[in-house]
């Protein structure tokens, strides 16, 4: 048996050196992202309906922020700015949109699907910063930022392993023939891309983002979890729809596009609580290995929720907007507004909430700092881990900004408690800037333009500032 003691002192110092840096690890980090999740769809935010215990658990036992952003009101573009810590007056990729150079592949029927306009190559992601402080690093679910091969590749953007939809149209499936690995398809036998089928590939992600933390238990990783549900289609398995079905009211329905479900308020909810139960198991996995201590775990969504009851969705129903107005496409607070919940045992205080006005795009330098990694310099977003620390050196935004080229184009600002919209920019050519204070109208119902011209003129001149031309022409759309 070693004893301390009887070791010379400088063998001595080195063991001590070497045990101080084993428990030195730097912390690992899972971020999950649901895909049109809204506001109001989890217990922890006020949910009446839908159980999710799992989540609620890291707001109980970590953080809950009430004003936290989505980086854009739609799908790729809100991952790019996730991505790149670049808001939408600067990112890359403001819009959805087919790649140019594969739209016309399209093929569902053959499972050819052309993938989104492709991030390029000197874009920096969270994947590629962590990569420096050698993270082990894999992203599991829809990606959204590039076809195989192209420079928005995954594997090209900084990911060890991708798993999953690379294109968002083949995401409209949660019954898919295939998924992606590392630019490999593999194939999913049982499943033909109708309503029901052999493997469920949320449980596809799950089973490889319980692999990918079991591989990498001795390094620190960054697991990247930007889930499909509870996009549509509405599709749940069986055992899942179980748990609703009778127990939550129907009503008829004018069924628009996707998959019809014969179950669809049962299904929808079937489809969180799903998610909330894969959530689950990859918490209890940490606490098996040991890793609770050191891994920061976060949960959020990438827009609002699904408006209009498309394909069955019914946002009203469940409150899901919470108390925001608008759906997943606008630009008001109920298409951008997110819940984000955090844990990370032993440095965040349970039990907390936070009112910190933050933004998806504070998210790559965030994991930058607690990674030890300098972020780039041409970032819009700002490091939450004072926060999450509890501590008081907090810095804050100026203001968030967003600019979108579709659903008649919109930009929003929001300074303080004021909240800037321009809405129909595009065909009516519209400059009016409404104005409101969601101190007091937080459901932004009473435009008071009129009365506050002053703050009109400032928040004008800060959406100036904040645009920058968009490098796909066709997004450009803000005439400074």
């Amino acid at each position: 048996m070693l004893h301390l003691r009887s070791l010379p002192f400088a063998a001595f110092f080195v063991l001590c050196l070497a045990i101080s840096a084993a428990h030195a690890r730097k912390p690992n980090i899972v971020y999950i992202l649901a895909d049109d999740l809204g506001y109001g769809e989890l217990g922890c935010y006020g949910q009446q309906y839908i159980r999710t215990p799992h989540i609620d658990s890291l707001a109980t036992d970590g953080i809950r922020f009430t004003q936290h952003y989505c980086g854009a009101p739609v799908c790729a573009p809100t991952r790019c700015v996730l991505m790149t810590g670049k808001h939408l007056g600067h990112a890359y990729i403001r819009n959805n949109g087919e790649a140019p150079e594969r739209r016309a592949m399209r093929s569902e029927a053959q499972g050819i699907f052309p993938g989104q306009n492709p991030i390029p190559d000197e874009e920096v992601t969270i994947a590629e910063l962590l990569k420096t402080q050698g993270y082990a690093t894999a992203a599991i679910g829809k990606w959204g930022l590039g076809y195989e091969g192209s420079t928005g590749d995954p594997n090209r953007q900084g990911f060890d392993l991708f798993y999953g939809f690379l294109c968002q149209w083949h995401a409209h499936n949660h019954y898919p023939r295939f998924l992606w690995r590392n630019g490999v398809k593999e194939t999913l036998p049982g499943n033909d891309r109708t309503l029901n089928g052999a493997t469920y590939s949320q449980d596809k992600f799950t089973e490889n983002a319980l692999a990918f933390i079991r591989d990498n238990r001795e390094r620190p990783f960054f697991l990247y979890l930007p889930f499909a549900i509870p996009h549509l289609s509405i599709q749940a398995p069986a055992e899942s729809l179980a748990w609703y079905q009778g127990k939550i009211p129907e009503a008829d329905y004018k069924h628009r596009g996707y998959l019809k479900h014969p179950y669809p308020r049962a299904g929808y909810a079937a489809m969180v609580t799903h998610m909330d139960r894969d959530v689950g198991k990859i918490l209890s996995l940490l606490a098996e290995l040991g890793l609770e201590e050191d891994t920061l775990v976060m949960f959020s969504s990438d827009n609002g929720p699904t408006y209009d009851r498309l394909g069955g969705s019914d946002s009203e129903f469940f409150h899901s907007a919470g108390p925001f107005r608008g759906f997943k496409g606008s630009v008001y607070d109920g298409g951008i507004r997110a819940p984000l919940v955090a844990r990370w045992k032993g440095k965040i205080e349970p039990g907390r909430s936070s009112d910190l006005i933050s933004a998806q795009w504070d998210m790559l330098p965030t994991f930058g700092e607690i990674a030890g990694a300098q972020p780039p310099a041409d970032i819009d977003g700002i490091s939450l881990l004072p926060t999450l620390l509890g501590k008081s050196e907090q810095a804050h935004h100026e203001y968030l900004y967003w600019e979108f080229p579709a659903y008649g184009g919109q930009q929003a600002i929001r300074l303080g408690n004021w909240k800037g919209v321009r809405q129909n920019m595009i065909a009516k050519k519209n400059r009016h800037l409404e104005l409101y204070n969601l101190a007091d109208d937080i459901g932004e119902t009473r435009d008071v333009s009129t009365e506050h011209p002053e703050i009109v003129a400032q928040l004008e001149q800060l959406m100036t500032a904040a645009h920058s031309p968009a490098a796909i022409k066709t997004w450009n759309f803000v005439d400074n």
